[in-house]
C-alpha cells in the first residue's frame, strides 16, 4: 500500500482540471513549459506553479536539455492511486453482483407469485 502522504499529494494534484489537462498532454510525450502553457489562458508563472504541484506529487519530472527543461509524466504515483482505487472498485463490484442476484431472485419470486395468482383466479 502506498504511503498516505503520497496518495494525498497525488489526489490533491489531480483535483485541479488544469493539472489533469497537463498530465493528459504529457501522456503523449514530453513537453516544454511553453508547450504546456500554450492551450491555457494563464501566465507562464501560473503554469509553473501547477508544474511544481505535479512535481512535488511525483507525477512529473523535469529534465534538462540545454536551454530547454522538458517535463515528463511519471507513472508510479498514478499506478499507486489506481491500485488504491482498484480495491474499492472490487468491493463495489461485489456489492453490485450481490444486488443483481437479489433482484433476479425477487423477479423470479414475483413471477412465481403472479403465476400462482393467475391460476387461482382461473379456478
Amino acid at each position: 500500500m502506498p504511503a498516505v502522504q503520497t496518495l494525498d499529494a497525488t489526489f490533491a494534484a489531480l483535483a485541479d482540471p488544469t493539472r489533469r489537462a497537463i498530465l493528459a498532454r504529457l501522456s503523449s510525450g514530453e513537453a516544454s513549459v511553453m508547450e504546456l502553457a500554450a492551450p491555457f489562458d494563464m501566465s507562464q508563472p501560473a503554469i509553473s506553479k501547477h508544474l511544481r504541484v505535479l512535481e512535488r506529487a511525483g507525477l512529473i519530472t523535469r529534465g534538462r536539455d540545454r536551454q530547454r527543461r522538458p517535463c515528463r509524466i511519471e507513472a508510479r504515483p498514478l499506478a499507486e492511486a489506481n491500485e488504491w482505487l482498484e480495491n474499492y472498485r472490487q468491493i463495489w463490484e461485489a456489492n453490485f453482483q450481490r444486488l443483481d442476484a437479489l433482484l433476479e431472485k425477487m423477479k423470479a419470486q414475483r413471477k412465481s407469485a403472479l403465476k400462482q395468482n393467475h391460476r387461482r383466479t382461473k379456478q
